[in-house]
């Protein structure tokens, strides 16, 4: 089988093809002018399981499949990368947080309806002086009379502000410890927020270059008053907590850019072979063959890496340099794609209408979102040995 993909992945991947080209892509442009998360496709999504394919069926899932979960993701995103990344982040940063690290009450009380993709969670993390470097996280968790009160500000949240949001997990200090080396650093830990929250105020959705149709929010939390029993995982292991769901959810984001790579080339593959210039093809001009075949050998490059990175977390073996391997080729590989494929499409590639532009625009935050590309090089190189990168564990 192509990459190691059994028949059951195989045919999950053409049922999630066919329902992306008859279903996502036409309704596409509609909602990113709008700028509106289709609801009634989410749930469509929902009834098909795939909210549910990395969650175990006790928990309401069909999994856990790291590999399924990353083949619909990347068969989403060839189409409409907004749709892609409220699947996977509702899955790796939504749910994956609770699996991973909740009691066995918050799993039974939260997974089931995450994994019937009948709401959504949602994963509250960076701020404005904490993104790459969490400890510069200014949000704060006091344990008060069997209460924490959380106060502080959040960005960049997706999935936060959607008409079935029900969780967000929030990270916040909590007081402080000792590193290795003698300095002091935040104690970070997390936490479950039900949504809605008195004193949680989302804020109005922000305007975003690309990624028009996923739901995108600034948070405040003031005097947010939460039971101590909301407190996910151990007090102190917030960030620690976070960097492993983040190494897992980079996989399934490389996957994505795979996707937006592949759609940018089938989109240019399409439109070289049918657009006459000079009264032949445009694809019997060598210039553009070769920067197809190029497109091509992007996608597969990405491919085989995310393939890679999910088979290495799914035996347990180390996959953290795997995973950020896969999102750094996928990401430069999507953004590479669309590129190409805009130049190939001349003028009609810069109308929103067209795909390509869509793919376009939304192509450069792949080289942002969940870890630079920076941060990316940061953890190749420290798994490579070389220390010295700049970058303070927290």
């Amino acid at each position: 089988m192509p990459y190691g993909f059994t028949p059951e992945h195989l045919a999950l991947a053409e049922k999630v093809r066919t329902f992306a080209d008859t279903v996502v892509r036409p309704a596409a442009y509609e909602y990113d002018t709008r700028r509106e998360l289709p609801q009634a496709i989410i749930a469509e999504m929902g009834a098909m399981g795939l909210f549910g394919l990395a969650l175990p069926p006790e928990y309401g899932g069909s999994g856990p499949d790291y590999t399924a979960f990353c083949l619909a993701v990347e068969q989403i995103a060839r189409v409409d990368q907004s749709l892609a990344v409220t699947l996977e982040a509702g899955i790796g940063l939504g749910a994956v947080p609770v699996l991973r690290f909740g009691t066995e009450e918050q799993k039974r009380t939260w997974l089931p309806s995450l994994a019937r993709g009948e709401a959504l969670a949602a994963f509250g993390l960076t701020e404005a002086d904490a993104g790459s470097d969490a400890s510069g996280t200014r949000t704060t968790a006091d344990l008060i009379d069997g209460h924490w009160v959380i106060n502080g500000t959040k960005q960049f949240i997706t999935n936060s502000g959607t008409a079935i949001t029900t969780l967000i997990t929030v990270t916040a200090v909590t007081g402080e410890r000792t590193r290795e080396d003698g300095t002091r650093a935040p104690e970070l830990s997390a936490f479950l927020v039900p949504v809605p929250t008195p004193g949680l105020e989302v804020g109005p959705a922000y305007d975003k270059v690309g990624w028009h149709t996923s739901d995108t929010h600034p948070l405040t939390f003031t005097d947010v008053l939460i039971p101590e029993a909301n407190l996910l995982g151990e007090r102190g292991r917030g960030y620690a907590n976070a960097v492993t769901c983040l190494d897992e959810g980079r996989i399934a984001f490389a996957a994505l850019c795979t996707g937006a790579a592949q759609g940018c080339l089938e989109e240019a593959l399409r439109h070289s072979q049918e657009r006459e210039v000079f009264g032949r093809t445009l694809g019997s001009n060598q210039h553009v063959a070769f920067m197809v075949a190029r497109m091509q050998a992007r996608v597969h490059t990405a491919r085989l890496a995310w393939v890679e990175a999910a088979r290495l977390m799914e035996v347990g073996e180390r996959f953290k340099m795997a995973a950020s391997l896969a999102k750094l080729v996928g990401a430069e590989s999507a953004v590479a794609n669309a590129h190409d494929a805009s130049q190939i499409f001349g003028g009609y590639g810069f109308l929103n209408e067209n795909l390509v532009a869509r793919h376009y625009r939304d192509a450069k935050v792949l080289e942002v979102g969940e870890g630079t590309t920076e941060v990316q090089l940061g953890v190749i190189a420290r798994e490579l040995g070389l220390t010295e990168t700049g970058m303070r564990r927290t």
